[in-house]
């Protein structure tokens, strides 16, 4: 899937079952592609290999939060997220808070 902001585009998985929410990027040693989280306002980086880019988002798709180069080993947490988009670091350039977050599948 994509996910599209302004004029960006981010291929993401989505975290669609336990064990990709499990897991996430943990471990990996290159993130390439970000992950999508639906209903989640909670995410932790523990074990992670290097620092992400994070975004949350609201139940409207509306940016509420943003997180560059966050911290391996930490936690993060907004109650008023739906939605969690990791990425990798450095992605996030001129996005903002209040931007409108699009969701794009790519078919098979």
């Amino acid at each position: 899937m994509k996910i599209i902001i302004k004029n960006y585009e981010f291929e993401v998985d989505e975290a669609n079952s336990f064990k990709k929410r499990f897991w996430g990027l943990i471990g990996k040693k290159e993130i390439k592609k970000g992950l999508f989280f639906p209903n989640t306002g909670s995410i932790h980086t523990f074990f992670m290999k290097e620092n992400i880019d994070i975004i949350m988002l609201d139940k409207k798709m509306k940016i509420i939060l943003i997180k560059k180069a966050f911290p391996k080993n930490k936690i993060l947490i907004n109650l008023k997220a739906k939605y969690t988009i990791e990425l990798p670091q450095n992605s996030i350039k001129e996005i903002m808070i209040n931007d409108l977050v699009t969701i794009k599948t790519i078919p098979n």
